[in-house]
């Protein structure tokens, strides 16, 4: 079941995603050759609690006999789509990695992700870096209240395709409020004009996650982590929005 929000609960969530990206821009600056994830889930803690908000994905079960997810954010290294564990690796000149990190403030959920290059990176892999991001950004731009959720997906499919990239799809973007993934499931490809209507009241993420090779993924032995099957970089990045009724908001920028 959709929830549609009221323009007073929108106004409510907003500052839980403010505060999500804000503590993953700080994250960012930690990320050089050398640190550990576990550094880097060991501050987003602090952050959060130092703000007055508790984690959403410490202990988190998509599935009943999934096992509970072990960090408080999730980071994905190199050929790891999502999911990846915030665990005793350390961080590598050339590595990628993507921090997803979720919060509930008052009650309401922040989620934002944003993949960084670790040093110096190869152009591959900032060309990856910079399509995926340039795919969420123009979706933002395509979409307007009215219109509708594969107009979402086409663009993101167009710019992957152009760059010859795998498009994740057992993945996708998702509704969110009160819970970290509510209804509609956002799918990251699609026919422009389709789909569910963007009306007054949708919160949603849009998160695209592309590969530079295979769409085709796996899952570790772990219950979470997602990896490319052929071992190909992947990248995401994840905004939060809100449809009012005369425009598009993006609950996660901080500009």
């Amino acid at each position: 079941m959709i929830i549609l929000k009221t323009a007073a609960e929108m106004d409510a969530i907003r500052p839980a995603g403010k505060l999500a990206a804000e503590i993953l821009e700080r994250l960012g600056k930690l990320i050089q050759p050398g640190i550990k994830l576990k550094e880097l889930d060991r501050q987003a803690a602090r952050m959060i609690k130092a703000a007055g908000a508790q984690p959403t994905y410490l202990n988190y079960r998509q599935l009943p006999d999934q096992p509970p997810f072990p960090g408080v954010i999730c980071t994905s290294v190199n050929d790891e789509v999502c999911h990846g564990f915030p665990d005793q690796r350390i961080l590598q000149n050339g590595d990628i990695v993507c921090v997803d990190i979720g919060l509930r403030l008052n009650g309401w959920c922040g989620d934002t992700c944003r993949t960084w290059g670790v040093g110096d990176i190869s152009p591959e892999a900032q060309k990856l870096i910079d399509v995926t991001r340039l795919s969420l950004d123009e979706a933002i731009r395509t979409i307007k209240p009215g219109g509708r959720m594969g107009d979402i997906g086409a663009v993101i499919q167009q710019l992957a395709e152009a760059n010859s990239y795998g498009i994740v799809k057992e993945f996708g973007g998702h509704g969110i409020g009160k819970d970290p993934h509510e209804s509609p499931f956002v799918p990251h490809y699609g026919n422009a004009g389709t789909g569910l209507e963007l009306r007054a009241g949708l919160v949603f993420t849009i998160e695209p996650m592309l590969n530079a090779g295979t769409d085709h993924i796996q899952l570790k032995a772990d219950g979470w982590t997602a990896v490319t099957a052929d071992g190909a970089l992947s990248a995401q990045f994840e905004h939060m929005l809100a449809v009012r009724e005369d425009r598009i908001e993006v609950l996660t920028a901080l500009d």
